[in-house]
C-alpha cells in the first residue's frame, strides 16, 4: 500500500507542469502609460525594454534576470521610475554595452534602490538629462578589472545627479562628453580607476569615498571640475593617483583627505594662466609623492593644505619656472623655522629644494632607487656641501605651523 502511494505521488510530481520564469515583457506590454507597475514577488525573465512612462516598482523582492542576454533592462522614454528591483544575468559584450539598465535616450528619470550584479556594465545613461541615480547598489563580473564594466557610465548626459550608490568590483565610472552633473555621497571600491572623465566640464564631485581603486578620479580635457570633501584611500597602483589632472584647467581642488596613494595629486600646467587650478584645504598624506606636478609652466595655486609624512611632498618637472606656482599657508611637516611672533605662520619661508632627487626626476627609471641608502647618504652630503647648485622648486611664503582644519 506505501509503495504504491508512493508511486502515485511521483508520478503525480513527474506530471506536474514545471512553469518558467514569467516573461518581464509580458507586464510591461501591459502596463498603461504613466502608471505604477508594482510587480508580485518572484523572479522574472529578461531582458526588457520600457518604451512608455511608467514606475516600475519591485519592493525588493523581484528578481530580473536576462539570462546571460543582452541588456535585463533598457528604457526609451522620459519620466520612468525603477525601484526596488534585483537585476542580474546580463550578456558579456562590451561592444553592445550589456549590462543592468541601459538608458538610451530619455529625460526625468528615477532609478533607486536597486541591486545590479552579476552583470558586465551597470547603469548605462545615453543622451540622458535631469535625471536621478541614486541607492543603488553594483557590481559587475570578471576577476581583471579591465574585463569587467564601467559601474555607470554617462555619454552625451547632462543635469543628472549620481547620489549614494554602493560600488564596488568594477572597471570605471566613465564620464564622457557629460558636463554639469553631480556626484556625491558614492562609495566606489576594489575598481580601476572611480571616476573617469573624458571632455566633460563643469561637474561636481562631492562627499565621495574612493578606497582602493587604482586610481581615484582622473580627468582629461574637463575644464571647470569641482572635487571637495571626498576621501581618496590606497590608490597604489604603480602609476595611480588620489586625483589626476590631464590637460584639464580652472579645476577646484578643495577639502579633500587624500591618503596612502602612489602619487597624491598629479597636474600639468593650465593651457592658459587665467585657468589656473586651486588647491584649498586639503589633506595630503602618507603618499609615495604628495604632489606631481609635470609639464610644468607654473600658474598653480596651493593655500592651506596640509601634508603629512609623504615620501616626498611635491615634485615639480618641467621646462618652465616652477615658481610660477603660488604657495601660501600650507602646513609642512619636513618646515624647519620657528614662530617667534605666535602668528601661527613659520617666521621664514618654507623652502623645498632639489638635490641628489634630481637624478630620478631627470632619469625615471632611477625611481626605483629613490629613498635607498645611496641617494639619501647623496642627498645628505650635497645638502653639507653642494657640488651642484640645487634647484628651488617651491617656496611657501607664510608656512602654517600647525594643520590646516584640525588634521593631526
Amino acid at each position: 500500500m506505501a509503495l504504491r502511494l508512493f508511486c502515485a505521488l511521483l508520478a503525480l510530481y513527474v506530471a506536474w507542469p514545471v512553469h518558467a520564469h514569467q516573461s518581464l515583457q509580458a507586464w510591461l506590454d501591459t502596463a498603461l502609460p504613466g502608471s505604477t507597475l508594482r510587480l508580485p514577488p518572484g523572479i522574472y525573465s529578461g531582458p526588457g525594454i520600457i518604451t512608455k512612462p511608467l514606475t516600475l516598482d519591485g519592493d525588493g523582492k523581484v528578481i530580473i534576470d536576462a539570462g546571460g542576454k543582452g541588456t535585463v533592462l533598457t528604457i526609451k522614454a522620459d519620466h520612468v521610475t525603477i525601484r526596488g528591483l534585483s537585476l542580474r544575468g546580463s550578456g558579456d559584450s562590451h561592444d553592445a554595452i550589456d549590462g543592468g539598465i541601459m538608458v538610451t535616450e530619455g529625460s526625468n528619470l528615477l532609478i533607486e534602490n536597486n541591486v545590479i550584479e552579476d552583470v558586465l556594465f551597470g547603469i548605462s545613461l545615453h543622451r540622458t538629462t535631469d535625471s536621478m541615480v541614486r541607492n543603488n547598489r553594483i557590481r559587475s563580473r570578471g576577476k581583471d578589472s579591465a574585463d569587467r564594466g564601467d559601474g555607470v557610465r554617462l555619454w552625451y548626459s547632462m543635469g543628472n545627479r549620481i547620489e549614494n550608490n554602493d560600488i564596488a568590483h568594477i572597471r570605471d565610472i566613465t564620464v564622457s562628453n557629460s558636463p554639469h552633473n553631480r556626484y556625491t555621497g558614492n562609495t566606489i571600491r576594489d575598481s580601476r580607476r572611480a571616476f573617469n572623465f573624458l571632455f566633460s566640464n563643469r561637474s561636481l564631485v562631492d562627499r565621495n569615498l574612493l578606497e582602493k581603486n587604482s586610481t581615484g578620479i582622473i580627468a582629461l580635457n574637463s575644464d571647470g571640475l569641482i572635487i571637495r570633501n571626498n576621501r581618496i584611500l590606497h590608490a597604489m597602483d604603480a602609476s595611480g593617483a588620489g586625483i589626476a589632472l590631464k590637460e584639464t584647467s580652472a579645476a577646484l581642488i578643495v577639502g579633500n583627505e587624500i591618503i596612502h596613494c602612489a602619487h597624491g595629486i598629479m597636474a600639468d600646467s593650465p593651457m592658459d594662466a587665467i585657468n589656473r587650478i586651486v588647491f584649498i584645504n586639503n589633506l595630503v598624506a602618507h603618499n609615495i609623492t604628495g604632489i606631481y606636478f609635470y609639464g610644468a609652466k607654473g600658474g598653480h595655486i596651493a593655500i592651506n593644505n596640509t601634508f603629512r609624512s609623504n615620501l616626498w611632498p611635491v615634485t615639480i618637472i618641467g621646462d618652465g619656472d616652477p615658481m610660477n606656482d603660488t604657495w601660501w599657508g600650507n602646513s609642512w611637516d619636513t618646515y624647519e623655522g620657528f614662530d617667534l611672533d605666535g602668528d601661527g605662520f613659520g617666521d621664514k619661508p618654507h623652502e623645498l629644494h632639489v638635490y641628489a632627487d634630481r637624478l630620478w626626476i631627470e632619469t625615471p627609471s632611477a625611481t626605483f632607487f629613490r629613498n635607498s641608502p645611496v641617494l639619501e647618504l647623496l642627498d645628505f652630503l650635497e645638502k653639507l656641501a653642494p657640488f651642484s647648485t640645487p634647484s628651488l622648486i617651491l617656496r611657501d611664503t607664510a608656512p602654517r605651523m600647525q594643520p590646516a582644519r584640525g588634521y593631526n
